[in-house]
């Protein structure tokens, strides 16, 4: 039996997908952020180092990472579905955006999370206004581009074909979704980008997507 160490409102969501996607049984272990410093509890620790989500067990197996949890998942028990075949044209296409999901497209947003934090963030008063300076120059010169250009990125790779890795749905598919979940957030992704919009409107619709939010539970985006 599967276990996924879920965390709420984190990058885990995708996992349930992925598993009801793939149609397998798995037994979810609930784990709450702090209300103050939205954080992991210390309990994922005892599962694996880092005490982070997602991780999953697998008998005497555990996997971390998002990215590591869906190609273990499809390569185990896929029987060929949700990746392309090795010899294929979409088979490096696929492998590329199973990547770039964590490698290229999450930090800049979770950059701006954390600077957007500390905007918001109590202070001294003559501290406030140097430190809202400070991070209203670092997202208009650095965050805001970055975002801007890998969401005209993935827009213009959507006009290629109807999922990213190509003309299926895959697992890369499931891997991008938080980011451009994240985007749709807190990232300024609206109508003017009308292929990744869409996309987020098909993925939802999906019926594996609701049963996993049916299973995990609430699932909203820390802004």
């Amino acid at each position: 039996m599967i276990t996924v160490h879920h965390l709420n409102n984190s990058r885990s969501q995708r996992v349930l997908w992925l598993l009801e996607e793939l149609g397998l049984p798995y037994e979810i272990k609930h784990y709450q952020r702090d209300r103050a410093t939205m954080l992991a509890p210390p309990e994922l620790r005892a599962v694996h180092p880092l005490g982070k989500s997602p991780v999953i067990s697998d008998g005497e197996l555990v996997v971390a990472e998002s990215g590591a949890i869906l190609e273990y998942l499809v390569d185990r028990y896929g029987q060929g579905r949700f990746k392309p075949a090795a010899d294929s044209a979409e088979a490096l296409r696929y492998r590329y955006w199973m990547h770039y999901a964590e490698g290229s497209a999450m930090p800049p947003l979770l950059m701006k999370l954390i600077f957007d934090r500390i905007e918001r963030s109590p202070m001294p008063f003559f501290a406030k206004p140097i430190a809202k300076g400070i991070a209203a120059k670092v997202k208009a010169g650095f965050i805001q581009p970055a975002i801007k250009s890998h969401l005209d990125f993935m827009e213009a790779e959507l006009a290629k074909s109807p999922w990213f890795a190509g003309a299926e749905f895959t697992a890369a598919d499931v891997q991008l979704s938080f980011p451009l979940e994240a985007a749709a957030s807190r990232g300024g992704l609206a109508a003017d980008r009308p292929r990744l919009t869409d996309f987020l409107k098909r993925i939802h619709a999906r019926p594996a997507y609701q049963r996993a939010l049916e299973r995990g539970g609430p699932y909203t985006l820390l802004s």
